[in-house]
């Protein structure tokens, strides 16, 4: 049995699991579905999404809210999230477009107070967005990547995995995987080394995304010719995952190092 709070306002076809609460003068929409475990905050809207299991939801919090894009016009889209992801007061994770139906969150996810997360985005597993972090449309965050505080990404832009995004960042162009980045506009600033050893990466595969690191963005090669130099090497799998990243279509461009920078100082915590 789900325990609904009786000023909370639920749409005849919402749907919501045993076990799940909706707090004190929530707004569960149309075509919203509440898994299992979820809590829903006072104040909180649902609508157009699918939630999965254990999500807590703080007070003010809107998902599945519609799209900020003028070309919207009612169409029916949706938000899906996973599970146990932790959305704080005044996040707003807005649903998709007809571009792709559907803006998709994964699990274990924090979204700090007054985060955003625009339509056709994709985010993936334990990912952080810290206070007043502004996603826009058709963003991609891949796993474990942090954002600090007031970064703005833009439209079209790939995050990947274990990327550390230094706060007020202004990030135009793609961020490689295990890297991090800094200012406006923002640049590559070295690698994620805190992260990638927190999270259990060998020593010897660090040490392989140093020197992949270093051939890519500090070596005076051309992009291309470093990639093609690192793929003779027969790489292990995370210098392939950065490669294989940089290679990808992206619409915005891959990001490069600050200029004037050493290997030194792009490979030290």
């Amino acid at each position: 049995m789900s325990d609904i709070h009786p000023t909370a306002v639920i749409h005849p076809g919402a749907q919501i699991e045993a076990g799940a609460s909706v707090g004190p003068f929530a707004f569960i929409g149309e075509d919203a579905r509440i898994g299992a475990g979820t809590v829903v905050g006072a104040h909180a809207v649902v609508e157009f999404a699918t939630l999965g299991k254990n999500n807590r939801l703080h007070p003010g919090c809107f998902v599945g809210t519609p799209p900020q894009d003028l070309k919207y016009k009612g169409e029916r889209t949706r938000l899906a999230l996973g599970d146990d992801n932790t959305v704080r007061e005044g996040v707003t994770l807005n649903r998709g477009t007809t571009a792709t139906g559907e803006t998709r969150i994964g699990s274990h996810c924090l979204f700090m107070a007054n985060s955003h997360v625009g339509h056709d985005c994709r985010v993936g597993d334990r990912v952080i967005l810290v206070n007043s972090v502004a996603l826009a449309g058709h963003v991609e965050v891949a796993d474990c990547a942090i954002l600090g505080g007031m970064a703005g990404v833009h439209q079209f832009v790939r995050i990947g995995r274990f990327c550390m995004i230094g706060a007020g960042s202004m990030v135009g162009k793609d961020v490689p995987p295990f890297c991090t980045c800094q200012g406006d506009r923002a640049t590559l600033r070295g690698l994620n080394l805190i992260g990638l050893r927190r999270a259990g990466f060998a020593h010897s595969a660090v040490s392989a995304v140093k020197a992949a690191y270093k051939t890519l963005f500090l070596s005076g090669l051309r992009l291309e010719e470093a990639l093609a130099q690192l793929r003779a090497s027969k790489p292990g799998p995370e210098v392939a995952e950065l490669l294989s990243f940089i290679e990808g279509i992206g619409k915005r461009g891959v990001m490069r190092a600050a200029s004037g920078e050493s290997a030194e100082e792009e490979v030290t915590v």
